[in-house]
């Protein structure tokens, strides 16, 4: 019923959308190892390949989010996939050396500029009161981390890191159609006019809110994204496993990560999202601190999908809290808080690269994430004070939060 109260093919056009781009954001973290291998990458070099995506896409993330507003979803989606098709026939074609490396993975944060098109396209084509459950649904296809981490190191075994990066360019030529096809055209939110473009992202900026949700964002999404991206250089480092096996892990993390964070916008929808985030934060910071006395590979595999779980209903809970605080301006708001959990993501692999090399183990990178998140629960309860005035706590009819 909640599906067919809006449009579904612009909801599958944007959960496609965000799929692919998910793949081409994360390919170089699934091919790090063959990649470093290939060109004698140092731990510190690989760890900046597998991050550098992670920032740029952050960064596009608040100008692909401002652009849905200003110039329309669909133009700026497409825009996004071009980008990415450019980046993927590069790391083909080229990527020979350290220097075009890093030119190739600052192209390919176009892939991380996606949520920040199709959470937009997706809230407008529903209604408010299903909004949690419809962002958590398009929000999963982040799923492609999952499908990146299991089939490119496979492609790699067969045609070379340089022709898994050529495969890539199939699916994104699939979902430039798709896109340009099935989701409707939606006119933009905000007139060009008289400089209304600054005018409101300026006055965003601004709002109290908007800060705690990019640290907490940061937190969950950074934390499933940058961890899941470096985790076969990790299971590599510590435990000595092959590109394919660590690979297969972290595509079997992403996955619960991914199909659970519709779970958290539902629950949020129901329950609401403020109290249901502290518990996702006190149970972050338990897993984690486990996860970080390093036990056997099995027992580790296993903390860690429980791990990036809860990382991805939080962010299915944060994201029902943004749109729910700031309606009219989805996609200005997305951008923003997308963009903290990018950035996040960019942090979490330098900083387990980096104390790996300073200690000799990855124990600090597991505490340091710990303590974050403990710290990040005791901030939930201060939100109610940075709530927007507008927003009111009155369940409506149907029971849920908005």
């Amino acid at each position: 019923m909640a599906l067919r109260s809006g449009h579904w093919p612009t909801l599958a056009g944007a959960w496609l959308h965000l799929t692919v781009s998910f793949m081409v954001w994360l390919l170089f973290g699934a091919l790090a190892v063959a990649i470093g291998e290939d060109l004698h990458l140092t731990a510190t070099q690989q760890s900046v390949v597998v991050a550098l995506p992670l920032l740029s896409g952050a960064l596009l993330r608040i100008v692909a989010g401002w652009a849905c507003d200003w110039y329309g979803a669909k133009r700026t989606g497409l825009v996004v996939l071009g980008l990415q098709l450019i980046a993927i026939l590069w790391a083909s074609l080229r990527g020979t050396d350290y220097v075009d490396l890093l030119g190739i993975a600052l192209l390919l944060g176009a892939g991380g500029a996606s949520f920040a098109v199709a959470m937009p396209v997706a809230s407008r084509a529903y209604p408010a009161a299903h909004q949690g459950l419809v962002l958590g649904l398009v929000a999963s296809g982040n799923i492609g981390t999952v499908l990146v981490l299991w089939l490119a190191p496979r492609w790699e075994g067969q045609l070379g890191w340089h022709g898994a990066c050529g495969i890539m360019t199939v699916p994104i030529l699939v979902a430039i159609g798709l896109f340009a096809r099935v989701v409707q055209e939606e006119p933009p939110v905000h007139s060009l006019a008289g400089g209304a473009w600054w005018q409101q992202a300026w006055s965003m900026v601004h709002v109290p809110s908007v800060y705690w949700l990019c640290l907490v964002y940061g937190i969950t999404f950074g934390g499933f994204v940058g961890l899941t991206s470096f985790l076969p250089v990790l299971l590599h480092g510590q435990y000595g496993t092959a590109p394919i096996v660590g690979g297969a892990i972290a595509a079997l993390c992403g996955l619960t990560g991914s199909v659970i964070r519709p779970v958290g916008g539902y629950v949020a929808d129901r329950w609401g999202g403020l109290p249901v985030l502290a518990a996702v934060f006190i149970v972050l910071a338990l897993v984690t601190a486990l996860a970080g006395t390093l036990p056997a590979l099995p027992w580790l595999a296993s903390l860690l999908m429980v791990m990036i779980a809860v990382m991805g209903f939080g962010n299915g809970v944060i994201f029902q809290i943004v749109s729910e605080w700031f309606p009219k301006n989805i996609g200005l708001a997305s951008g923003l808080v997308g963009a903290a959990g990018g950035i996040g993501g960019f942090f979490v692999p330098i900083g387990f690269g980096l104390l790996r090399e300073g200690t000799g183990t990855f124990v600090p990178g597991f505490l340091g994430l710990a303590l974050v998140s403990a710290a990040a629960a005791m901030t939930v309860s201060s939100a109610l004070r940075w709530r927007p005035r507008a927003v009111t706590q009155t369940p409506n009819a149907e029971g849920f939060s908005r």
